[in-house]
């Protein structure tokens, strides 16, 4: 515990202790220190001091991790009787956390919360917050989200993984189903990105395609692929905007649509028979297996044949692309861990104020995920991302989705 002072040799000593690093040490018994002072002055005393000057009184000391270059610093922050105290250099909340706040404090002030959000109002200790508060902390984070949304997409973005979710938004005084669309990328330098997200009325062609145009006048060029879901609106955009490149439809979403024309007593073993599709070294001896399954299938399960058949070009395109790269963009899979977090935090909310609200928090957590992947290692190696960019003479070219619309 901090009552406990710790001089700068004890810290040097602790640094040589097994599992212990001296410089994290040093760092933190340096921060403490200053801590120390801080409170200091607010209260107006020193430890133990006596003084006219004195505020209040400190009240031990609560627990707080630290992330830093020297790693994660377990702080010991004073409490004090009255008033509070929280270290000058520190946030008090990371953005996304702010945005959590900011929006359910504008829900709970409108009247709009259930009571599933009023527990954690209790929780969070907002209750009292008044709508002033709730707009000046509103808008400082809608300034940042802005600024996100809004930055230059500098450089070519090879793959590009488009999703939508629905949240439920009060517009209007009802309450509506508004589709969240957020597209993903991936730099010809292997690096991952978040490239934007809009909110809409309903996940048509005409949201899909000023989505996408808005990217592209941000600085978006070099797509060869893009990674979605079979939805008629996103493929019109996609062939509208994104001309010449070639289109996955997501493998997942589509075994989905697979299984819903089966009983459920047959689905695990179709699943397992149209797997081995996908399974398959290359594009002709994948080709070559479906055409074995839709034999295999055809007497008891027409529909799904028929589903197969037509999709065959749809779901085969990532055979086009570096083998290194086909666990990643035969589906939009690899957005799923993202995307349980966006449901986790947005479930919080329940019934989000406005649209802005939903852009603000989900904006912030696409930032901050954002910052993750920038200093994080890269999706894919620069490597692998030269095969794509500069492919042998006589490899085929990948065939756009306006040539294999049905």
């Amino acid at each position: 515990m901090a009552e406990d002072r710790m001089t700068v040799a004890e810290a040097l000593r602790k640094g040589e202790e097994p599992e212990s690093d001296p410089l994290r040490e040093i760092v933190r018994w340096a921060v403490q220190e200053f801590m120390e002072a801080e409170s200091s002055a607010v209260i107006g005393a020193g430890r133990y001091e006596r003084s006219l000057e004195r505020s209040t009184q400190r009240n031990g000391y609560r627990p707080r991790a630290w992330d830093t270059r020297v790693g994660t610093l377990e702080l010991q922050v004073p409490k004090l009787r009255q008033g509070s105290y929280f270290p000058s250099w520190l946030e008090p909340r990371r953005r996304a956390e702010q945005a959590l706040v900011a929006v359910i404090a504008e829900s709970y002030v409108q009247g709009v919360s259930t009571r599933k959000v009023e527990a954690v109002v209790q929780a969070l200790g907002i209750a009292g917050i008044s709508k002033s508060e709730v707009s000046r902390l509103a808008e400082s984070l809608d300034a940042q989200v802005a600024a996100f949304r809004t930055r230059r997409l500098d450089g070519a973005y090879p793959y590009v993984w488009v999703d939508a979710r629905y949240e439920h938004v009060r517009e209007n005084g009802r309450v509506v189903s508004m589709a969240v669309v957020v597209a993903y990328g991936v730099r010809a330098d292997g690096v991952r990105e978040v490239l934007g997200l809009d909110v809409g009325l309903s996940e048509e062609a005409a949201l899909w395609t000023a989505f996408f145009q808005s990217l592209v006048g941000r600085g978006l060029h070099g797509v060869q692929l893009v990674i979605s879901d079979a939805h008629p609106g996103l493929k019109e955009a996609i062939r509208t905007v994104f001309v010449g490149a070639a289109w996955q439809r997501c493998r997942v979403h589509f075994m989905r649509n697979v299984l819903a024309r089966v009983p459920k007593t047959a689905q695990a073993m179709v699943a397992a028979t149209v797997r081995t599709i996908f399974q398959q070294p290359d594009r002709t001896a994948a080709q070559r297996q479906l055409r074995d399954v839709c034999s295999t299938l055809r007497a008891r399960f027409s529909q799904v044949v028929a589903l197969l058949e037509g999709a065959e070009e749809e779901v085969f395109t990532f055979y086009d692309f570096p083998a290194e790269h086909a666990r990643q963009i035969y589906s939009t899979n690899p957005l799923e861990r993202l995307n349980k977090e966006l449901k986790r935090r947005s479930a919080v909310v329940g019934i989000f104020p406005n649209r802005a609200a939903v852009i603000r928090l989900l904006g912030a957590l696409l930032a901050e995920q954002n910052d993750e992947w920038l200093v994080g290692r890269h999706y894919y190696s620069e490597s692998s991302m030269q095969k794509l960019l500069d492919p042998p003479p006589g490899t085929p070219l990948p065939m756009p989705l306006a040539a294999t619309a049905r």
